[in-house]
This record gives C-alpha cells, structure tokens and sequence, in this order.
C-alpha cells in the first residue's frame, strides 16, 4: 500500500489519541488519588473523547481498505481506550501497511 492520507491521518490520532489518553489518566489519579485537578479532569476527558471518535472513524475507514479481519479491526478500534495500546497499533499498523506497499508490485502503463 503506498502512503495515503488516511494512514497519516491514522497515524497522526493514534499518536494523539494516545497522549490525550495518558494525560486524562494523570489527571484521573490527581483528581482522585490527591483531590486535585477536579475540573480541568472534565477538559482532558473531552478532548480525549473527541480525538477518539476521529481515530474511531479513521481507524473503521483504514481497516475497511485495507481488509482487516474483525477480530484486527475490533482491536485497533479499541487500542484507543487503552493506555498504551494505540501506540503499540500504530506501529503495528504503518508497519504492515509498509511491507504490503513493498510486496505489492508496481503497476506499469500500458504501451501502445
């Protein structure tokens, strides 16, 4: 598969995606565990619920080009509510997609 836009928009929320993620965990533990952060936690859990409805779409619309089975697409969708896991997918992700690009032969125009 060559580079397409929706791999760079997949990787670029998976990496977001999975910062907001980590952040709103921080947050999570401040707000709880030592009482602090009590209304920027609200902020923090928005921001991560927007970016993960973009890598939810994005991440349908890829797994659908490139044919995943659903277990994989089950996965990767879910990658992004689990700390860590969205960054382990996208590295995953780009490098299958890269080995297909190169295993896929280059199509040669057709001479006259």
């Amino acid at each position: 598969m060559k580079p397409s836009p929706l791999l760079a928009w997949y990787r670029a929320l998976a990496i977001a995606t999975g910062c907001a993620l980590l952040i709103f965990c921080g947050f999570m533990i401040a707000k709880y565990g030592f009482g602090g952060a009590k209304d920027l936690t609200t902020y923090v859990a928005m921001l991560h619920g927007y970016l993960y409805i973009g890598y939810f779409v994005v991440t349908f619309l890829l797994g659908q080009k490139l044919k995943w089975p659903l277990g994989r697409l089950l996965f990767t969708l879910a990658a992004g509510c689990i700390p860590f896991a969205s960054f382990v997918a996208e590295r995953r992700v780009v490098r299958e997609a890269a080995a297909a690009g190169a295993a896929a032969p280059a199509k040669q125009p057709v001479s006259a």
